[in-house]
């Protein structure tokens, strides 16, 4: 193997949770070493810090202040990276840790979702190119006025993959999972690992509610070609390849099935049928960070039209209030909500060239009688929303028709 190879390895709050697990860490990094790797170790904060950090938060104020919550949170992954550096030293591996602004990455936006703009990592490689592994926090950035923002939930990954890109390294994601499964295990009893995943057909599953990768950052790694493994930082069992060109195969045409419980879906009813409207209200939402989905516009009688989406529930308030006052603005009749909803997604590159797959969907549920209250369709996905407390049938009985026994 070449001696240079470069590798990024990202580490989750999982793996290290404890002194345990640092100590496990340093030893999975020992075993890359002697790989011949280069190696920069991307790490989150300890086991559930960052939930903790927020609840302390919680039990000081009842007002959010998006600055000094990325200022908090920020400390759980300098505790890590300093534990680490300290358990790779204790075995005799030189290494040197970095914060978000030593290493040189920058975001903007706003807090607690930046958006990285710029790495700079002139400092991670030559501490690199002078033999030690760099340990950089992630999850953060630093804004051009010197202050800490973070990069939204799993911005780790985020992290990771960019100074990847940067260093012109692969990007090894290691997890307490063996790799990318077509479900969620604690849903579906007995998924499949996905040895090979197109950055299409990832980003897709990610941004569907897979838990497995934060969307955005796939979204870089196809962008900068990237070559992306998903693996366990427990096991030695080979994980998932995310890459441009899968191997040729006509296996399975469904990748995956994901649910998101996490979203709800409003409703502007009786929006006049004039040009400009939906880029006034989308726009709207948009300035203060919000971000629509399944965008719906539905045809009625007399001029007007009904417009449904989906927003994520942290952000249901604003969403709210802003198409009130645009409800208002444009004499429309009024805003509905509906926060009891769930969206059910199937996800395969090869869904555009079978145009039985969403009947088979959507009979698949009629069975399990479980009622549709909206669909879109992609090249890669077809999702339906459902209710809520139906979302978990949903996945096993469509997880069962795609891929259970198409892969018999």
């Amino acid at each position: 193997m070449s001696a240079d190879r470069t590798a990024v390895l990202k580490f989750g709050g999982s793996s290290v949770a404890n002194a345990d697990r640092m100590r496990e860490v340093a030893q999975i990094i020992k075993g890359y070493l002697g790989r011949g790797f280069k190696i920069a170790a991307i790490v989150s904060a300890m086991g559930s810090t960052t939930n903790d950090l927020l609840a302390m938060a919680g039990d000081v104020t009842d007002e959010f202040d998006g600055r000094e919550i990325d200022q908090l949170l920020a400390t759980g992954e300098q505790q890590s990276i300093a534990l680490l550096a300290l358990a790779l030293k204790r075995e005799g591996i030189p290494a040197q840790s970095f914060t978000a602004a030593q290493a040189g990455f920058y975001a903007n936006g706003f807090p607690t979702e930046g958006r990285l703009y710029r790495v700079n990592p002139t400092a991670v490689t030559e501490a690199m190119g002078n033999g030690l592994v760099a340990v950089v926090a992630g999850f953060q950035a630093v804004t051009d006025d010197g202050d800490v923002i973070t990069l939204g939930r799993g911005g780790s990954d985020l992290s990771a993959v960019a100074l990847a890109a940067a260093i012109g390294g692969e990007c090894h994601i290691l997890k307490d999972v063996p790799g990318v499964m077509s479900a969620d295990p604690r849903v579906v009893p007995s998924p499949i690992k996905l040895d090979y995943l197109s950055y299409q057909e990832c980003m897709e599953l990610s941004s569907l509610g897979a838990k497995m990768l934060q969307a955005r950052s796939v979204e870089v790694a196809a962008r900068y070609e990237a070559p992306l493994y998903v693996a366990s930082s427990f096991t030695k069992e080979e994980g998932t390849w995310i890459v441009k060109n899968i191997p040729i195969s006509e296996g399975l045409i469904i990748k995956g099935v994901v649910h998101d419980d996490k979203v709800a879906k409003v409703v502007m009813m009786g929006v006049p049928d004039v040009p400009g409207i939906a880029g006034r209200l989308f726009t709207s939402l948009s300035e203060i960070g919000i971000g629509a989905e399944m965008i719906i516009q539905n045809n009625m009688r007399g001029g007007l039209n009904d417009i449904g989406f989906l927003v994520r529930k942290e952000n249901l308030d604003g969403a709210i209030d802003v198409c009130r006052n645009f409800s208002r603005d444009v004499e429309a009749q009024g805003v509905s909500f509906n926060t009891e909803i769930a969206r059910v997604s199937i996800v395969g590159a090869g869904i555009a060239n079978h145009p039985d797959i969403p009947p088979r969907m959507f009979t698949v549920l009629a069975k399990e009688g479980i009622n549709i209250d909206m669909i879109a369709s992609t090249a890669l996905a077809v999702t339906c929303v459902v209710a809520a407390t139906r979302a978990e049938d949903a996945v096993r009985a469509l997880h069962e028709h795609f891929i259970e026994e198409e892969a018999v």
